[in-house]
């Protein structure tokens, strides 16, 4: 292949040193190209089947993704990573912004060459870790309020207005030149960013792959100490508590205090969402087909709810916490913003649509903190909407390890429908009234749950510090723990170990406090701040988010009344 450098063979074409600037003509025709462990990986194959879905790979696009898929993937799933293997890259790597989340590449050689050469086992050019690792003015992001559109995964263009730019990964590559400058010059956002920076660690590649090193390190501990072993006597006192909740509900059911049985069918699913959640991570056997077959079994069998809609829309959660344009938790338009970003109609890239802010997100918006829990007592309802859309499109994968679960998930709905929906509303309880008493106090129940999910998260910093940010900052960054006593643990379910999860997301849960102190030691070495607030602390600090929010919204509102007052 002909490019700009020395000639150099080698025996293999696995073995290729592919520099940046030929990773970044991959990209830009349309190759998704990801960098594990120094090995280039192409996975357009595996896109269609990977069971976490194609966005979390999308997100990864020219990113070294090393700590995400190892924190996501088993070990041998991550061996037959090798098969998908095009070449590796020398030195370290400096990330790409991924095109779907707007990041712009260029191609500069032809592609034919580029598989020709390859396929044959040659190339011209080494790559250098200066190469690798050197920022390009080619592929870095650039200042995108001076574009009119950008280029996405298919090549759909996004108008500035309501695409989904990220507001600060322009501040590395512009910070370059000297000048930072934000999208839309938005002053609330500058002073996000400026807070974080102030806070956290630099952003310098020395000190972000020291925070990976001793990161890394810890995993290597964690695995040494046995905490990746799943407790199973922990479980069983788990099926316990589960049959006995569900029995009391059928006993009440029987005299006749529907009320009192709603409550408990309550719940028996918030318990029982926990364990759901453990075997979506593959942390109860670690093998993807027994939890999963676990995890089908209790969400869409016992609870009404879609395994797969989960995995697909929480596992794009942990690629991309807290990103108002990429993270579906916590994409909420028009009932709750938890940034001012979401006041410019942003384009979701995962849901692929405009979350408009519109007269009616403008009224919500501006009361969403009184708003919040009765809005989470509904919760409910919407992932039952959430998961029929998924199931009845059939947007999960159609081929590969995961091509059965659709139907076995599909048959889970009509058991869960036939006992809850036909034995027990219909037909145990007698009256109208009665089954809508029922239906509502069994579901409202479940509101904890919501505010647990949700807690860990409204509340912590959703500004983008840009692509050279590591893995357990970012993770760190994004989301906090909630402190309560060890009795209390069966109550929370683990979801109080929020951070500690997102840095480990398939350590059994009976685990993460034990594996909290040592975590709280490793931010103490790296200068991380470590997020621990009490339940009720948490709830203020989430409360006071959607606040100053509703608030940015009142004061916006009112400047554009000035204007247009003025103007008249």
């Amino acid at each position: 292949m002909a490019l700009n450098g020395r000639a150099h063979r080698t025996g293999s074409r696995k073995d290729v040193s592919l520099t940046r600037q030929q990773i970044g003509t991959m990209i830009a025709d349309g190759w998704t190209i990801i960098i594990v462990d120094g090995d280039v990986l192409r996975l357009d194959a595996w896109l269609k089947y990977h069971p976490g879905g194609e966005k979390t790979i999308m997100h990864m696009v020219g990113r070294d993704a090393t700590d995400e898929v190892n924190a996501l993937h088993s070990i041998d799933t991550r061996s037959r990573m090798a098969r998908f293997r095009i070449g590796r890259v020398d030195g370290r790597w400096s990330n790409f912004v991924p095109p779907i989340q707007g990041g712009l590449f260029t191609s500069h050689v032809d592609q034919d060459d580029i598989t020709a050469n390859m396929k044959g086992g040659d190339i011209t050019e080494t790559s250098s870790q200066s190469e690798s690792s050197a920022s390009s003015p080619m592929f870095d992001p650039v200042d995108r309020t001076t574009d009119f559109a950008l280029r996405g995964p298919g090549g759909q263009s996004f108008d500035l207005e309501t695409s989904s730019i990220s507001s600060v990964s322009t501040v590395e590559s512009d910070q370059h030149h000297g000048s930072p400058k934000l999208a839309l010059k938005d002053a609330y956002t500058q002073k996000e960013i400026d807070l974080d920076l102030a806070k956290y660690p630099p952003l310098d590649a020395t000190t972000q792959d020291d925070i990976v090193r001793r990161y890394r390190l810890l995993h290597h501990r964690i695995i040494a100490e046995g905490l990746f072993q799943c407790n199973y006597k922990a479980y069983l006192i788990e099926l316990c508590r589960y049959t006995a909740l569900f029995g009391i509900c059928l006993g009440c059911l029987h005299l006749g205090w529907y009320g009192t049985s709603g409550l408990f069918l309550g719940l028996f699913w918030h318990q029982l969402v926990f364990t759901a959640h453990d075997a979506g991570h593959m942390g109860i056997t670690h093998d993807f087909t027994m939890d999963t077959i676990i995890g089908i079994v209790i969400a869409d069998f016992l609870g009404g709810l879609s395994l797969g809609w989960w995995k697909q829309s929480h596992n794009v959660h942990h690629i991309v916490t807290n990103s108002p344009e990429h993270d579906p938790d916590i994409e909420h338009m028009p009932f709750l913003a938890v940034s001012h970003r979401f006041f410019e109609s942003l384009r979701s890239t995962y849901y692929n649509r405009i979350m408009k802010y519109d007269a009616f997100a403008k009224f919500t918006i501006r009361y969403q903190n009184y708003l919040y829990y009765p809005i989470l007592t509904l919760g409910r309802f919407n992932l039952y909407r959430l998961s029929w859309e998924y199931l009845i499109l059939g947007l999960g994968p159609k081929r590969g390890p995961a091509w059965w679960h659709r139907w076995f998930e599909i048959a889970g709905h009509i058991f869960f429908w036939t006992w809850f929906g036909y034995a027990l509303m219909y037909k145990a309880i007698p009256t109208a009234g009665d089954r809508i008493l029922f239906l509502l106090v069994s579901h409202m129940v479940t509101a904890p749950l919501h505010v647990q999910i949700t807690l860990s998260h409204f509340a912590m910093s959703t500004a983008d510090l840009g692509i050279h940010e590591s893995f357990p900052q970012k993770m760190l960054r994004t989301t906090m723990d909630v402190d309560c006593p060890e009795w209390l643990d069966f109550l929370h379910g683990g979801l109080q170990f929020q951070a500690i999860h997102h840095l480990y997301p398939r350590i059994p849960r009976h685990n993460l406090r034990r594996t909290q102190k040592l975590v709280q030691e490793f931010c103490r070495e790296v200068g991380i701040p470590y997020a621990l607030f009490g339940f009720v602390d948490g709830n203020k600090e989430v409360i006071g988010k959607l606040r100053d929010v509703g608030r940015q919204a009142a004061i916006l509102a009112e400047c554009q009344r000035h204007v247009a007052t003025k103007s008249d």
